[in-house]
């Protein structure tokens, strides 16, 4: 069984959609995927054993010139090699307009995504030929779960769902304890003022661990040199691809974030993983899986949330370090 998969973006929402394919793959063991996804996250859905081919997008980039002729060739050759194939259920996670009407409307196989109720953008279901009722009051992985099981016609696990790609990728250890810091995010209220990140840098050096802080534009480099500088134990990442940064998380004892995507990397490998919230609520876009634990600032406002506070809540959460 062939099934094309739309989701396109962003990296959390790519991370969420894992669990759905590993119950496909466990109730219909010869399915196999193909996936559509936006290029700067290509990498990820190769990770999971389950999917044959990935597909890449690159409908943010092409916004800024769409008439283009660079752009206008891009995407024939896009359409070209989406409709190399008939699927036998095409699945539109993604539940928005752009993915509906650029990408599933043109793909060939029967069309599956959510109803005018469930999907973000109602207007997207007019693209589908059938739509599913799925409760927006659960965690978006529950809600693609019952997606996928409604549209490929199996029964919904009841266990959590497992990401399968745990076991991807090896540890970049170095024999050393460390923690990573994801202090990077896109929204100015998502972020944790600096000179609390200095301070859990300095609590957590005092208690014997290295921090690695990574980095994917200029200006969070900056802002990691910033919470480096005159630490001995912190060290600030060379460029990495994304697969290197995953490597990087799954070595770490543990993982203090905040809201963004790469916190829910660090939840699909399984890592224990801290993020800390300001104005996003944790309960439906969370963390998913074990050793995740959220902490949300009462007012909304990061700077509430202390350095010393985090510490103590991250401390039960760290394995000894004779375990490795």
């Amino acid at each position: 069984m062939q099934v094309l998969i739309v989701k396109t973006s962003s990296m959390g929402d790519v991370l969420h959609t894992l669990p759905a394919l590993t119950d496909a793959a466990h109730a219909l063991p010869e399915i196999r995927f193909d996936w559509v996804v936006e290029e700067n996250f290509a990498q990820i859905p190769t990770w999971h054993p389950a999917v044959r081919r990935v597909i890449s997008v690159a409908i943010r980039r092409w916004r800024k010139n769409w008439f283009g002729t660079a752009t206008r060739q891009e995407r024939c050759d896009f359409k070209r090699q989406l409709q190399q194939e008939r699927y036998d259920a095409v699945i539109d996670a993604q539940g928005l307009m752009k993915s509906a009407a650029l990408v599933t409307r043109v793909a060939r196989g029967e069309k599956h995504g959510l109803d005018c109720k469930s999907a973000r953008e109602p207007f997207a279901s007019w693209f589908y030929h059938q739509r599913h009722d799925v409760s927006k009051q659960q965690h978006a992985i529950e809600r693609i779960r019952q997606l996928f099981a409604a549209s490929l016609d199996y029964p919904l696990p009841t266990t959590a769902g497992d990401y399968a790609i745990a076991g991807h990728f090896t540890p970049a250890t170095g024999g050393e304890a460390y923690l990573v810091f994801l202090h990077a995010t896109t929204r100015a209220g998502k972020h944790w003022p600096e000179a609390h990140w200095r301070t859990l840098i300095q609590l957590a050096a005092d208690a014997g661990y290295r921090i690695k802080l990574p980095w994917g534009t200029e200006q969070e480099q900056l802002r990691a040199r910033r919470l480096a500088e005159g630490f001995s134990a912190a060290k600030v990442l060379p460029p990495l691809s994304l697969a290197e940064v995953a490597a990087q998380l799954a070595g770490a004892r543990a993982i203090v974030s905040v809201d963004t995507g790469l916190g829910h990397l660090a939840a699909a490998l399984d890592r224990p993983n801290l993020t800390l919230y300001g104005p996003t609520d944790p309960g439906l876009i969370g963390g998913y899986g074990r050793h995740q634990q959220a902490r949300r600032a009462d007012d909304g406002n990061m700077e509430s949330l202390t350095a010393e506070h985090v510490w103590r809540t991250l401390q039960p959460m760290l394995p000894p370090k004779e375990q490795g």
